[in-house]
């Protein structure tokens, strides 16, 4: 399944509204993430990023961008980073999510997942991938790890 994902990217954002409607299959094909409703703006290897709106549906009890709805955002972005970073031979599972909330999310968020070429020649074994969430201002709202275990991908004989 590994670079599926990366490759339907890379063939349907060149279409009119092309990352509007990929950032609809993949909110289907991980519905979960569909309740931030990312709106993925770029994905390479090592480097993903995708938005998600300050929106009444996600906001927590001071109106503010629900942590969980933020830790979803920088997941998806975490998954598109690895799809399109992982060795094809390869599979990747999340393995937890360590993060700091340091501003409070008061606007949309930019979420970013960045990893280092050097990271991915050591797998299999584990990598941790860098995550943020930006605010429009500029300012890091959160801040965080998440460790994601790559192995090989089970041989069919």
């Amino acid at each position: 399944m590994a670079q599926q994902t990366f490759t339907l990217y890379r063939l349907i954002s060149r279409l009119p509204r092309g990352k509007a409607i990929f950032s609809l299959l993949y909110s289907r094909k991980a519905p979960y993430f569909a309740t931030v409703r990312p709106k993925v703006r770029e994905v390479r290897e090592n480097y993903a990023e995708l938005s998600i709106a300050n929106r009444k549906a996600v906001h927590n009890h001071i109106g503010t961008l629900h942590a969980i709805a933020v830790c979803n955002g920088l997941e998806a972005a975490m998954g598109l980073l690895a799809e399109a970073t992982c060795p094809s031979d390869q599979r990747w599972l999340p393995r937890g999510l360590r993060v700091e909330y340091l501003a409070k999310s008061t606007t949309d968020l930019l979420c970013i997942a960045e990893t280092d070429p050097a990271d991915w020649a050591a797998t299999p074994g584990d990598i941790d991938i860098r995550v943020k969430a930006v605010r429009t201002d500029g300012v890091v709202a959160v801040r965080g790890v998440i460790p994601v275990y790559v192995s090989m991908k089970p041989t069919t004989d």
